[in-house]
């Protein structure tokens, strides 16, 4: 590693002792004033410097071809889902003594716009189809047979896994052996293990992947037609019984279709701002008139109550809403590039300057990006513990806090929440640290060459 600290300042020589020492005071005639001259300001070390280098450091391992705008909407994908709980998860002390779950989206209906945000489900799908076929192209083209390829992939979800769930059965075992509320027992539990099905699907379409790449769009396109179909059916004939089963195939149909479109991405498609701008219209548009005129609901998340979802299963509006997010992301990959330094698709960034030990403000953004890429599945899994850790801590203590144990049934309660989230995220930063070595195990994330 380049040492970047700037040498100590030399010393006078004596022909500079003797510059100095004739360069008197001189009288200035028109102000009848004593002119002295500025005396020379000694360079001073880079205030941060290792946090500078640091960040230089995981630019200059990033490869040289790497399209830097995939690793940002994996990152903007990633947050959206962590915020989305957070802010509609709500546990709620009940009279009885026991915790029990809640959405603000429930008590105040206006703000389900605001789940068109956070709702990234599709930009995940999206973003994940264009790196996994990458990923099966390459090692097809190293000689990699397509069941250890597969082997790997999925170990690689799985693994971040085995944590979480040693770590809640020992809480289960407590919580059981100190006597605390089934109510509380299933709270927990579910706000933790439910958004894991994400995992299921992802590991069920990685193992398509080959299908994926021999019919591209297609696939998309049959996927569509059969989520149409079911939800067609589910309003003739109702969501009870075998009905009601059959519809589930709409949870990996539906996620297919981002995940298919990213793979025709990574084989050029979309390459044209045309098909973008009419991925965002048409799916925006469609979105809209389910929802006014089909009685689809506004929140692209689970509320409870209502007896339709746009997500369990997911609905031809959760599919138009993703079309809309595909489309939107395609439009911004080149702002974004631009964004984090990079100034085009084929990885053509400016030249380091190897004496510059100053990060500019992209490279801070990078840094950021790929750190959490990077961690993306262990801040999944871990982002509702991080949470819940912070709610019952409180509890344990004696505490009832507003904003996190409270009842979510008014604006006040939001504004709370919001003031809540850093210490989420401080929570949640804490286990990254203490788990993502079972992410990407024998490497850290900040060392070596950056990979998919």
């Amino acid at each position: 590693m380049t040492d970047l600290r700037l040498p100590p300042h030399p010393s006078p020589t004596r022909s500079s002792a003797v510059r100095l020492t004739a360069a008197r005071p001189t009288q200035d005639s028109g102000r009848g004033r004593a002119a002295h001259p500025r005396p020379p300001v000694p360079d001073r070390p880079l205030r941060f410097q290792r946090v500078h280098e640091a960040v230089l450091r995981i630019d200059a391992a990033t490869p040289a071809d790497r399209d830097r705008a995939v690793d940002v909407l994996r990152a903007l994908a990633i947050a959206g889902v962590v915020l989305g709980h957070w802010l509609v998860s709500a546990v709620v002390l009940r009279a009885g003594g026991h915790l029990m779950g809640d959405s603000p989206l429930a008590h105040m209906p206006a703000l389900a716009p605001l789940t068109w945000l956070f709702q990234t489900l599709a930009l995940f799908f999206f973003v994940g189809g264009r790196v996994t076929v990458r990923s099966y192209v390459s090692a097809r083209a190293a000689g990699t047979s397509y069941r250890t390829w597969l082997g790997r992939r999925l170990a690689r979800l799985v693994r971040p896994v085995v944590p979480l769930a040693v770590t809640w059965a020992m809480a289960w075992a407590g919580l059981v052996a100190t006597g605390t509320a089934h109510e509380t027992i299933h709270t927990l539990v579910w706000l933790v293990f439910s958004p894991l099905w994400f995992l299921a699907v992802y590991a069920a379409l990685t193992a398509c992947t080959p299908l994926v790449v021999r019919h591209g769009v297609r696939t998309a396109v049959v996927a569509g037609l059969l989520v149409a179909a079911l939800d067609g059916a589910r309003a003739l004939f109702g969501d009870d019984g075998a009905a009601g089963t059959v519809r589930l195939l709409n949870i990996p149909a539906a996620w297919l279709i981002p995940y298919a479109l990213g793979a025709a991405w990574s084989a050029g498609c979309f390459a044209r701002r045309r098909t973008a701008a009419a991925l965002l219209l048409g799916g925006t548009c469609a979105t809209a008139a389910l929802i006014l005129w089909c009685g689809y609901p506004a929140s692209m998340v689970g509320v409870p109550g209502p007896l339709i979802s746009n997500l369990s299963p997911p609905t031809v509006a959760a599919v138009a809403f993703g079309l809309a997010q595909c489309g939107g992301a395609l439009l911004l990959c080149g702002p974004l590039r631009r964004l984090v330094g990079q100034q085009s698709s084929t990885g053509a960034s400016p030249v380091p300057d190897r004496g510059n030990r100053r990060a500019r403000p992209a490279h801070f953004l990078w840094a950021g990006v790929v750190l959490l890429s990077m961690s993306a599945l262990t801040v999944f899994l871990w982002h509702q513990t991080a949470m819940l850790t912070t709610t019952l801590v409180p509890l344990g203590l004696g505490v009832f806090l507003p904003g996190l144990h409270t009842s979510p049934d008014g604006p006040a309660w939001v504004l709370l929440r919001l003031a809540w989230i850093p210490l989420f995220g401080a929570v949640l930063l804490a286990f990254r640290t203490l788990f993502q070595s079972y992410e990407r195990p024998g490497r850290n994330a900040g060392q070596g060459t950056i990979s998919t």
